[in-house]
């Protein structure tokens, strides 16, 4: 139970994060609807965050996490400050450099991941990409050091801050849509601001939270080529080259998405990204709640050398992901049409745009259970300082991944790029799920027959009633009818959670099943 807990209270975090999130892009959507330079403020927007993705939430944590949870054990609370200090100090010193080229290299930095931008008549997008990442070029300082004291908070599992700044982004961009916009010259450069105030605002609290513990690093104490010389530090460095090219695997192909979608269709890209929305619910709040409690779960099970628990942690986390996930991918699947429109159908999100963001939706959650799946899976290697086989195991799947871009998109176009990451996502938890048997580093628990057999009455049931209901509910025409529609898309959500988890209860689930190690047996 203590995994379930655990995750439960971060997943609850996450779920305000996500719904600030939603309230954001359909404030978004409503203000600016899906056109060219809403495509410019998401590919402006994308260059920061991946790089975020691929050098702070990434490689860093994936190398930072372990290390720092093994030095614990072996020297203790008091033992490691030199440690956190020198880490944060090459951290700030490698991004703060990172970021002058960044600003310098923009225009290149575009070009190459929007190429479609510089194509003619499109001048005004490119422009504004430009100058938008531009300006939000340091955000990626701000989260690598937030993503420090996340990997420091989260080894002293203290789950809840790291969980819940990312609601002080949502705020401050919804802020700078309601009251910074409408004063510019080009309003949508006022998303850009609200998302560099939001990242100092993350920096801060988690930094504050730090101080509470008394593991605020010494920046100014610290010398740099200390730093360079220490042997743990020496030790993360060697870790993220790896590391960092296993996360980039995943960020290249979302690049080369990127691009691919600016020469599609205009509004291609924010299509994408609200689609992507969507799909990071049931990713954010199971996945990245799994994995954030598993990573060090699993670091203390392996350090301990205790082979049963880290087995079993993998098990519990596999199995939450079906219990929870499958109903999640028939929500998204089925009621893609009243997702899509209750959320964002307003202003200038029209008809037309619902459909093509609901195509995107059906496509993504193809792979729901992959993507979930990859977030349990990938920490049983981290965790034992093996970033080398996802590494391999990713470059197939990205190579995979553009073979199905080359199938899909001619015919389904952005929707085809979407359907591409989810059946990559599948590969690639199929492929690490082999690894880890053939390893005996995990060991399926028992009981899984008769696991996947109670849950497949709940779903064909839920399944039913969700197909049912959206048929009966015609969600463009309720668009003048907001609350209605909210109300009848709850109601729908409610009726069949409530039918899968009576179903399940039927079937001999109870709520001690959700997280012990071994559940249905």
């Amino acid at each position: 139970m203590a995994l379930f807990k655990s995750a439960a209270a971060i997943s609850g975090l996450t779920l305000i994060s996500r719904i600030s999130g939603l309230a954001r892009d359909t404030l978004i959507a409503r203000t600016f609807g899906a056109s060219p330079l809403t495509d410019a403020f998401w590919i402006a927007f994308r260059i920061p965050n991946l790089l975020r993705r691929l050098f702070a939430e990434g490689a860093f944590s994936q190398a930072f996490v372990p290390i720092l949870g093994a030095a614990r054990q072996q020297h203790g609370d008091e033992g490691i400050r030199p440690l956190l200090d020198r880490v944060a100090l090459l951290l700030t010193a490698v991004l703060a450099l990172l970021v002058v080229i960044g600003v310098i290299a923009t225009p290149w930095v575009v070009t190459l991941i929007a190429s479609g931008l510089r194509h003619h008549g499109r001048d005004e997008e490119f422009a504004a990409a430009v100058s938008m990442t531009r300006f939000m070029f340091p955000y990626i300082l701000f989260m690598s050091l937030a993503a420090f004291a996340t990997g420091v908070l989260n080894t002293w599992r203290r789950f809840a801050i790291p969980a819940f700044t990312p609601v002080l982004l949502n705020l401050c961009m919804i802020a700078a849509c309601l009251w910074i916009s409408p004063h510019l010259g080009l309003p949508i450069f006022g998303l850009a601001i609200g998302v560099m105030i939001g990242g100092v605002l993350q920096l801060a609290v988690q930094w504050g939270e730090l101080a509470l513990i008394g593991l605020t690093p010494r920046l100014l104490g610290t010398r740099l080529i200390d730093a360079w010389r220490d042997p743990t530090v020496k030790r993360i460095i060697r870790q993220m080259g790896p590391a960092t090219l296993g996360v980039s695997v995943a960020q290249i192909s979302l690049l080369i998405n990127t691009n691919i979608a600016t020469w599609l269709k205009p509004g291609s890209v924010t299509w994408l990204s609200f689609a992507d929305r969507l799909m990071e619910f049931p990713t954010a709040i199971l996945g990245v709640a799994l994995g954030t409690v598993l990573l060090p779960s699993l670091s203390a099970a392996y350090a301990k050398k205790d082979d049963d628990t880290y087995s079993h942690l993998i098990d519990a986390g596999l199995r939450l992901t079906l219990l929870l996930g499958l109903p999640a991918v028939l929500g998204m699947a089925l009621l893609s049409d009243g997702l899509v429109a209750t959320l964002f159908n307003y202003g200038a999100f029209h008809a037309s745009d619902v459909q093509q963001t609901r195509l995107a939706v059906i496509a993504y959650s193809v792979g729901l259970i992959g993507l979930l799946s990859v977030k349990i899976l990938a920490p049983g290697f981290y965790a034992r300082q093996d970033i080398r086989t996802p590494v391999k195991i990713g470059v197939v799947v990205l190579v995979l991944t553009q073979v199905f871009n080359l199938m899909f998109v001619p015919f389904f176009a952005h929707a085809g790029l979407a359907l591409s990451i989810g059946l990559g996502a599948c590969v690639n938890s199929v492929a690490l799920l082999v690894v880890l048997r053939r390893r005996g580093i995990y060991r399926p628990g028992a009981g899984w027959t008769r696991f996947i057999l109670r849950i497949l009455p709940a779903l064909a049931a839920m399944g039913a009633l969700l197909a049912y209901a959206d048929s009966r509910v015609n969600w463009i025409a309720l668009q003048t009818h907001a609350g209605q529609r909210a109300l009848s898309l709850a109601a729908i959500m409610a009726a069949a959670a409530a039918l899968y988890f009576v179903m399940l209860f039927a079937a001999g689930f109870r709520p001690t099943d959700f997280g012990r190690p071994g559940s249905g047996r």
